[in-house]
């Protein structure tokens, strides 16, 4: 398939969902993150702070550190049952993946440490390939979203922090939409698909403050901005009963929305606790317009919900070799009833996750973490022809993390 972009079905592409959290975020980017349910700001105090809270680089050992972690990601198969009978009842087909980053943080230049982060902060996969009415809307989803986020810290003093950084943001994208059967079971037509590959590149920013009041407590506020993933003026081949095709071109803009965070984490003894909450602004989504130069253009409301999500982790120094972490979290789904489609069957989630790290010496330390996430099943009804029940949404995550200092 040559690198061609069917606008309708990118949009609708960066509105579908992962099952890691609300929307299409996946917060969890490190050992550490995966391990504490992504309770990983005011306590990261690794080479991971460069992306979590690059203003707590300012407390980290004086020394270069690095950290790379991957993740094995576990999509479940989620299944619909239609309230009208099992004409258009429909599974997903599980998906596996492999989740690279990698951090940095440099040694103290006059109280000023740069950082690098190298994480993949959006992303999904999602294929229905069993039913009419499901393939209609996302017979496949694709999407890959990688951030390079330089950063730099400064401490004011020593219980005040400030950061800020750059963000570039690479994105690829992948969909099918095969609307053939749909079309021939209801007697429109011989059928219709589109379908795209397209890429583009994104930038945007984000600023973190950090307080600590005394040596064991830690207070941090972090944001990262709203950044407009736009297609403009691309190639576009929209494929309208077989056989026919449209080459035109159009644009179409979507959010990768703002997130706000509050966090504290407490020392004691060998104690550490982490309390995180985070705000999404998926209140930018309002709406999905497309201008076609040789289609008609379009424009649907969405007017998704801004969501909160309430993670709590804490570690525990099992001895001067081991350190155990937990976590929970609560995160809401941003998607009104209304605007629930087989792109995005997403839901509230609850969050379950451990791990272990290993200090071999003062210079290397690695571990492994996993992660649970249960979707709550959600019954729907919508114009777009859904009238049923989804359920069994879930992921797993096996988190292996390395880091280092020199």
């Amino acid at each position: 398939m040559k690198k061609t972009m069917s606008v309708v079905a990118v949009a609708s592409l960066f509105v579908a969902g992962s099952a890691m959290a609300s929307g299409y975020r996946i917060p969890e980017q490190s050992l550490d993150s995966t391990a504490k349910a992504g309770a990983n700001i005011a306590s990261a105090d690794k080479a991971d702070a460069a992306y979590y809270n690059p203003a707590n680089m300012s407390w980290l050992d004086d020394a270069w550190q690095i950290e790379g972690t991957a993740t094995y990601l576990h999509l479940s198969s989620i299944d619909y049952d239609d309230n009208r009978g099992s004409m258009f009842d429909s599974s997903s087909e599980t998906e596996n993946f492999l989740l690279p980053t990698f951090f940095v943080v440099s040694p103290d230049y006059n109280n000023f440490r740069l950082g690098l982060s190298l994480t993949a902060p959006y992303g999904l996969s999602k294929r229905w390939e069993d039913n009419m009415l499901s393939k209609a809307q996302a017979n496949k989803f694709s999407l890959k979203v990688f951030d390079l986020n330089p950063t730099v810290s400064y401490k004011v003093n020593d219980m005040f922090s400030v950061a800020g950084g750059v963000r570039m943001i690479y994105g690829e994208a992948t969909v099918m939409r095969d609307a053939s059967d749909l079309y021939t079971y209801t007697g429109l037509g011989d059928g219709s698909a589109l379908w795209m590959n397209g890429d583009t590149v994104e930038w945007g920013y984000n600023l973190a403050l950090d307080v600590r009041p005394n040596e064991n407590w830690n207070i941090a506020l972090t944001y990262r901005s709203n950044v407009d993933i736009g297609f403009d003026d691309e190639d576009v081949l929209a494929v309208l009963y077989s056989g026919y095709e449209i080459p035109t071109t159009g644009d179409v803009t979507v959010p990768a929305p703002a997130v706000l965070a509050f966090s504290t984490a407490y020392t004691c003894n060998k104690w550490t606790f982490d309390v995180t909450i985070d705000q999404t602004f998926w209140s930018e989504y309002e709406s999905l317009s497309f201008d076609f130069a040789l289609l008609p253009d379009a424009s649907y409301p969405k007017n998704w919900d801004d969501t909160i999500a309430v993670r709590l982790g804490v570690e525990y120094e099992l001895n001067p070799a081991f350190t155990l972490m937990g976590g929970i979290a609560y995160d809401e789904n941003p998607v009104p009833d209304e605007y629930v489609g087989f792109e995005l069957p997403d839901s509230d989630a609850w969050l379950f996750s451990a791990g272990v790290r290993y200090k071999q010496s003062e210079q290397l330390e690695y571990g492994v973490s996993v992660l649970y996430d249960y979707k709550e099943e959600r019954d729907v009804v919508t114009a777009t022809g859904i009238n049923g029940e989804f359920s069994n949404a879930s992921a797993f995550l096996v988190s292996v993390g390395m880091s280092y200092k020199f």
